[in-house]
Formats: C-alpha cells, sequence, structure tokens
C-alpha cells in the first residue's frame, strides 16, 4: 500500500453570547459536517495547498472562513496539534492536524463552501455529543482545557 503525508490546519472556533468575557458557559462552538464521509468535525484543511508559501496561521483562517463561513481571530498563538490516519483509494493517509483556538468575528455558518454539507454553531455539551471522530474529541478537550486556563 502506498503512503501519503497530508498536513492540515484548522480552527476550533468560540462565539460569545451576551458578551461575556472569556466565560466558558457562555460561548457556542463552530462544527462542521463533510459533504464527503459525512463525519461532523471542525473546519480543517491542507497547508499551502493554494499558495505553496502560504503560512499555518494564515491556512486555518482561510479553511474556517472557506468551510466554517466565518471569520475568526487566532486567541492562542500555540495550536493543539493531532494525528491520525486513514484509507484513501489506495494510500494509507497519515495525517497531522495543527488546531487552533479562534474567536469568532463575523460571518454566518451556512456561508460555507461545497466540501461541507453543513456548519453550525453548538453548545459544549452539543459539540461533545455530535464529533464523529476520536482526534476531534481529543483536540476540543485539549482546546477546552487551554481555554479555561486563558481566563
Amino acid at each position: 500500500m502506498n503512503h501519503k503525508i497530508e498536513i492540515s490546519a484548522g480552527g476550533i472556533v468560540f462565539k460569545r453570547l451576551n458578551n461575556q468575557l472569556l466565560s466558558i458557559n457562555n460561548c457556542i462552538w463552530l462544527i462542521t459536517r463533510h459533504s464527503q464521509h459525512k463525519g461532523w468535525g471542525f473546519p480543517k484543511g491542507l497547508i499551502g495547498d493554494k499558495d505553496s508559501s502560504e503560512k499555518i496561521e494564515d491556512a486555518a483562517l482561510r479553511e474556517v472562513e472557506e468551510e466554517g463561513g466565518v471569520k475568526a481571530k487566532i486567541i492562542l498563538k500555540k495550536p493543539v496539534v493531532v494525528k491520525y490516519k486513514y484509507r484513501f483509494e489506495e494510500y494509507l493517509v497519515y495525517k497531522t492536524v495543527y488546531y487552533f483556538l479562534m474567536e469568532y468575528i463575523s460571518g454566518n455558518p451556512k456561508n460555507h463552501d461545497w466540501e461541507m454539507m453543513d456548519a453550525k454553531f453548538a453548545s459544549e455539551e452539543e459539540v461533545k455529543k455530535t464529533l464523529t471522530y476520536k482526534s476531534d474529541q481529543d483536540a476540543f478537550e485539549k482546546i477546552l482545557e487551554l481555554y479555561k486556563g486563558k481566563k
């Protein structure tokens, strides 16, 4: 079997409710549902797939806007890193994803691109119940720890 390495960046985006200052209980989180495999996760994509000199942070922000339909800003410069592997056609793909904690600025998740069949904001509890893959569940737990530590 052929092997392939993919490196992606994305965002785990929160939106404050009632303008509460970083209150973990008063925010919702952006999740996306992929058109191809139908799984729920966070917006992410390949770094440099459109511009080979693209920086990791720029790729993460671009993917959030494309797949999640929203503009966001990076809150923590150090990303949460997840690694997993999957089969695609004749390849075994080794994937590394750099997720940045981001805060919503503007936009509507319904304005996502064709790669996603749905994008929406959900409560922490709903996100935990909805995420399809363990790698995303683990990333969300790590982000929550970082988020809580930022208060």
